[in-house]
């Protein structure tokens, strides 16, 4: 069916004025219809397009920022202040003995800090350390915005920030070191292992009272090293990371309730991540640290011990001082602190508490001692002076003064050691009668005639070693150096200790009498030598060093054969006399056998006394310094005694020190292989000629007189040492010193006899210079000493 046309229109027709359909372009193409105007509030609001296009742009923008920044900033070498480290120095027993340096610091491996330490450090800063990356940008932002809207500054770091934070930049609070920061701490993720870097920040960290460190904190608040500490001590440690000054509870008291609540979070924190169980939770009570104490640096003894160990690394070529100037090594010394302490109040006892400020000679008081272990050479006690703080020079390493006749033992040992004999051919042994007649020539000698005299020009006449080496007699020791040779007795020296560059140790007659100046502490080793039978060890000073951990390998010390058992030996039986009844009776309060000798330097420039039982070797001495220009000055009127000699103060704290260091340990006696003495020989009753060549007539005896000086008017000082030097100018290879004093052209008469050692009838014809009437067998003081 079709319908009409009419009634298939069914739809109105259409407005004339409605915009009718687009017409087809020339070209055939369709025109785009054009985009409606955005109007009223839509205008406001970004398209898709707009915000797609915006967050591409703004990563495309970020993620070059990165990359840029990545590829920029590299890993910069380490600050100053952040590798910069104290040297620690330990007693024998690990106790701390000094530190030296600006920071207080001492680096330690990861292993040496206890798990439980470790895991409180995380659960107060970082308890995702190990599972999270090295930077945290949610909590960056949080921590800024915090600080933005005046919520309190915030780090919002991670460990491994908060480690380039100290290890590689500044502290200033700034974009810039943000930035930098952010990525080094991407870096250092990326190329280091989390226990490097917690190592690292553990090292870096500051905790309060001036401590850098773990280890350092330890020492601080509960001196004790790192590796020792308990959790609760290291919740402790780690609540000061937060606010070291704020959370001392020490220092600031009123704080406590502050400091307990961080601890608490520690802990409970370690209870969340479940590396502390409940139980023991609740069983921690808080660990009160110890008051802080000043930092003593090298005041005292310390600074002196710590000079000397110094040195003693630098000499034995372990460490070069531009080495140890870099920090970090953890020295631990032969010093025991027990004896340092003994050996710091014996001085104290007789010379310090005894100084008078109102007597000018006291202001010259120096003190210097060295105590070694015979077996090991190992020194365990050391005294420099007063304090270091005071008087920089260490009196115990000094080379500068005389060691007097602290030295005779080394001929008379050079003498058994070498067989040698007297002038006429006679051994010489502590039996060996000699001529101690004050100012005597030497016979035998080639060189410029040498005649030394005695203390107080007293002659003593026919005397026996043994009892020459009691008093102290210096023409019997001078006439013995020539026996011996003066070339061997400086050999014999330095193989028992005395380095051989030691000043004025000369091959001449005058080597006898001690001008060679050897520090205390060579002096000690050198004794340590005869007290070890003749076997010698270098004195040691070091135990064990390292440096971050690591072991620094010390040279090997093997004992050597300086002189024979019977030479030493035979020389510990003589030294025992001057300890039981010669001029080091003193030393003989020990209350055990002991050897010793005492020693005054020229015009009583020094004092020593050089002692030893079989377990212990001390040598002190007593030295006059102007403190004002730094000259020798001899030690009349010090400490209000007319004159200062070895068997004064030196002795009293050699026997004071020796009493208090052995208290624990039962007397030992002396082990001695000596050589065989023979009694003194009875001269011949006539003799043509001396052993030099010279007539030996009853008108031309070879005892000199007397130096043509009033009684006690020496030429080389107002009172003339017990034991000193005595040149007369005649001797080239002594020291100069006072105006010559010519010797006699003619023989005169034997000089008078000590009247305190009266000595035993002449013989028909007088004696040669080794060879006189028989004298008593040693050991036979008989008058005061």
């Amino acid at each position: 069916m079709h319908m009409s046309d009419e009634s298939q229109q069914s739809w109105p027709p259409r407005d004339a004025t409605a915009p009718g359909p687009v017409p087809p372009a020339p070209d055939g193409k369709r025109r785009r219809t054009p985009r409606r105007r955005r109007t009223g509030w839509r205008r406001a609001v970004p398209t898709w397009r707009t915000v797609l296009g915006t967050a591409l742009a703004t990563a495309a923008l970020l993620t070059g920022a990165f990359l840029a920044g990545y590829l920029l900033i590299d890993i910069p070498a380490a600050n100053a202040t952040a590798t910069a480290q104290t040297n620690v120095y330990l007693y024998r027993d690990g106790t701390r003995l000094a530190r030296d340096g600006e920071v207080n610091r001492e680096n330690i491996h990861l292993s040496d800090v206890p798990t439980g330490v470790q895991r409180a450090v995380l659960a107060a800063e970082d308890r995702d350390f190990h599972s999270a990356p090295g930077v945290d940008p949610q909590a960056m932002l949080r921590a800024a915005w915090n600080t933005v809207t005046g919520k309190g500054r915030q780090s919002g770091s991670t460990i491994t920030q908060q480690y380039v934070k100290n290890y590689y930049l500044a502290q200033e609070q700034t974009l810039s070191r943000k930035v930098r920061e952010f990525f080094i701490a991407v870096k250092l993720g990326r190329e280091h292992s989390k226990d490097e870097i917690l190592e690292g920040y553990l090292n870096t960290s500051y905790f309060g009272r001036g401590a850098y460190g773990i280890q350092a904190a330890a020492h601080a608040y509960y001196a004790k090293d790192a590796a020792d500490l308990d959790t609760a001590e290291g919740a402790y440690l780690a609540s000061l990371l937060n606010a070291p000054s704020q959370y001392d509870v020490a220092t600031h008291p009123h704080n406590r309730p502050a400091a307990l609540a961080r601890w608490n979070y520690v802990l409970d924190g370690m209870v969340d991540e479940q590396w502390l169980t409940p139980a023991a939770r609740r069983a921690m009570r808080f660990p009160a640290p110890r008051t802080a104490e000043r930092s003593p640096g090298l005041s005292g003894q310390r600074g002196y011990l710590v000079e000397a160990v110094t040195e003693h690394l630098s000499r034995t070529g372990v460490l070069e001082p531009r080495q140890l100037a870099q920090g970090g090594y953890r020295i631990t010394t032969t010093l025991d602190p027990r004896l340092q302490d003994a050996l710091t109040e014996a001085v104290d006892e007789h010379v310090t508490h005894r100084l008078d400020d109102t007597r000018e000679a006291d202001r010259t008081v120096r003190v210097g001692g060295a105590s070694l272990d015979p077996a090991t050479g190992e020194v365990l006690a050391m005294y420099g002076g007063i304090d270091y703080t005071e008087q920089f020079v260490n009196n115990a390493t000094r080379r500068d003064y005389q060691v007097g006749s602290t030295f005779k033992p080394f001929v008379f040992a050079s003498a058994v050691e070498n067989s040698a004999t007297t002038q006429d051919g006679r051994p010489i042994t502590p039996n060996t009668v000699y001529d101690g007649t004050s100012a005597r020539p030497v016979h035998g000698w080639p060189g410029t005639p040498y005649a030394p005299e005695n203390e107080d020009d007293v002659s003593y006449g026919p005397v026996t070693v043994g009892r020459a080496t009691d008093e102290s007699v210096n023409a019997v020791y001078a006439q013995m150096a020539v026996d011996v040779g003066p070339a061997d007795v400086r050999s014999t020296a330095v193989a028992l200790g005395l380095p051989p560059a030691t000043p004025d140790l000369t091959a001449s007659p005058s080597i006898a009498l001690g001008p060679a100046t050897a520090s205390v502490l060579d002096m000690a080793g050198a004794y340590a030598t005869l007290a070890a039978h003749g076997r010698h060890l270098p004195p040691a000073l070091v135990l064990d060093i390292s440096r971050n951990g690591t072991g620094i390998a010390l040279p090997e010390r093997r004992p050597r054969r300086a002189v024979s058992r019977e030479a030493a030996d035979t020389t510990t039986a003589v030294l025992r006399n001057v300890v039981d009844g010669g001029t080091g009776a003193a030393a003989g309060t020990v209350g055990r056998p002991a050897a010793g000798k005492t020693g005054t330097a020229e015009e009583d420039r020094a004092a020593w006394f050089a002692g030893y039982t079989p377990d212990l070797v001390t040598v002190v001495a007593l030295l006059g310094q102007d403190p004002e220009t730094g000259a020798q000055t001899p030690l009349y009127g010090a400490l209000g005694a007319a004159r200062i000699n070895g068997g004064g103060p030196p002795a009293e704290i050699w026997a004071t020190y020796t009493a208090a260091a052995l208290q624990d340990s039962s007397p030992l006696d002396f082990d001695l292989t000596v050589t065989e003495e023979p009694r003194p020989e009875q001269p011949p009753a006539e003799q043509d000629t001396a052993p030099d060549g010279t007539p030996n007539t009853p008108d031309a005896p070879h005892t000199p007189d007397t130096p043509d000086t009033p009684d006690g008017d020496a030429p080389y000082g107002d009172t003339p040492g017990e034991d000193a030097p005595r040149t007369d100018g005649t001797d080239p290879a002594a020291p100069a010193g006072g105006a010559p004093r010519p010797l006699p052209a003619t023989a005169a008469p034997p000089a008078p006899e000590h009247p305190a050692h009266p000595a035993p009838p002449a013989p028909p014809a007088p004696p040669g210079p080794a060879q006189a009437p028989q004298a008593p067998p040693h050991p036979a003081p008989t008058g005061p000493q």
